[in-house]
């Protein structure tokens, strides 16, 4: 059905009212820059990189964020940064924890750090793993500890940060251990290094804490990526969710935060793209 000039005034008007910003429809959304925006490529793998990449660089984002090594090129092709590369350095329940796994980890570190550093890919990942029975939390950071104390030499002379994600075990990951944030700073910061950090994402952290622009302003030094979501069920980040990204947006700036800042949604609407264009313009903030 054609859309009437009537129409399209009342859904301007409609999102004026609601207080989001009516992205357009093609063209460049990043206006500002103050935050650099890059976007989870598995919440949009229904678009074929090579057309995400392409859309990505004309909305004006940085990046997209986990792309296997063998996917960093199709976004720097398109003038784009990896902004956290997926390396196979375990996954969500083979973690860090438990030294069963920390041979995997190390390899793929081992392996992937420098290919990481060579094209300019300033982050990888690796998670906390599942709780294992039997096992106490001191011994799953002492454990923790352990395997990054061996990577970050590898991480620090490379200038690649390791990013460890804080996952909610409430909802989307039973098990996990690395749920809230003193748990995560008893393994990050006796590891004292530049090059390891938390990966603080929104979501989960909002579904198991709350308290989410204080974590940030509290604990910004030991964050080096971000992640968006809505809450609940990690949708659009827009009025239909309880989180506020316009002032958590600002709060990230306000800690002088110059990494990358990925909308790692799950769009609902028949239009991915028309929702990760109205996310990037949300958080297009002044600083």
């Amino acid at each position: 059905m054609e859309v009437t000039r009537r129409g399209a005034m009342l859904t301007a008007g409609a999102l004026a009212l609601s207080g989001l910003p009516a992205a357009a429809q093609d063209g460049k959304v990043v206006k500002k820059g103050k935050i650099k925006q890059s976007v989870a490529r598995w919440c949009f793998n229904k678009i074929p990189l090579p057309d995400l990449a392409k859309a990505c660089a004309e909305m004006g984002m940085a990046g997209i964020d986990l792309l296997k090594p063998e996917e960093w090129k199709i976004a720097k092709d398109h003038g784009l940064v990896c902004t956290t590369g997926s390396i196979g350095a375990g996954n969500i329940a083979n973690g860090l924890n438990d030294k069963k796994h920390h041979p995997t980890i190390l390899k793929a570190m081992e392996e992937n750090i420098p290919k990481a550093a060579a094209e300019g890919v300033p982050n990888v990942i690796v998670m906390f793993g599942n709780r294992v029975k039997d096992m106490a939390d001191q011994e799953a950071i002492d454990n923790s500890i352990e395997c990054l104390n061996r990577i970050k030499p590898i991480a620090e002379a490379n200038n690649v940060t390791v990013v460890i994600e804080i996952l909610n075990s409430k909802v989307d990951h039973k098990g996990y251990i690395g749920d809230n944030m003193p748990y995560c700073l008893k393994v990050v910061k006796p590891v004292n290094s530049p090059r390891v950090k938390i990966l603080y994402d929104i979501y989960h952290a909002q579904i198991m804490e709350g308290d989410v622009i204080r974590t940030i302003r509290n604990e910004h030094a030991w964050i080096g990526h971000y992640h968006t979501g809505g809450n609940p069920g990690r949708g659009e980040i827009d009025d239909s969710q309880e989180l506020n990204y316009v002032a958590i947006t600002k709060a990230v700036l306000a800690t002088g935060f110059t990494g990358y800042y990925a909308h790692e949604f799950i769009p609902k609407r028949p239009d991915p793209l028309k929702s990760l264009r109205e996310a990037v313009a949300l958080c297009d903030v002044d600083a």
